[in-house]
C-alpha cells in the first residue's frame, strides 16, 4: 500500500524556512551566543594561565596573546553583526528580528 505524504510545517519542521532571511534570523542569534561563549572561555582560560604562570614570561606572553586574539575575534563578530544590520537598512528589509 502506498501512502501520500504532504510536507507542511507541522509534519516537517524544515518546511518553515522559506527564504534566506529566515535562515539568517535562525542562525545569527545562535552564532552570536556561541561567539560570546567562546570569548568567555578563552578569556577565563587566559586569565587562569596568567594567575598560575605568573613567574614564567613565555607563558604570560602566550596568555596575553590569547586575550588579544579573543578580543579581536569578538570585535570582528560585533562588526559583522553591525554590517548585517546596515545591509538590512540599505536594502530596506528586516534581516535581523527585533
Amino acid at each position: 500500500m502506498v501512502y501520500a505524504l504532504t510536507i507542511d510545517s507541522t509534519s516537517f519542521p524544515a518546511a518553515k524556512i522559506a527564504n534566506i532571511g529566515q535562515i539568517v534570523n535562525f542562525a545569527l542569534p545562535i552564532a552570536l551566543t556561541g561567539a560570546g561563549l567562546i570569548f568567555l572561555v578563552i578569556t577565563l582560560s587566559a586569565g587562569f594561565s596568567i594567575l598560575t604562570h605568573g613567574d614564567n614570561p613565555d607563558a604570560l606572553k602566550k596568555a596575553y596573546g590569547s586575550i588579544v586574539t579573543a578580543v579581536l575575534g569578538l570585535i570582528i563578530v560585533i562588526a559583522s553583526f553591525l554590517a548585517i544590520q546596515l545591509l538590512g537598512v540599505v536594502l530596506k528589509t528586516d534581516i535581523i528580528p527585533k
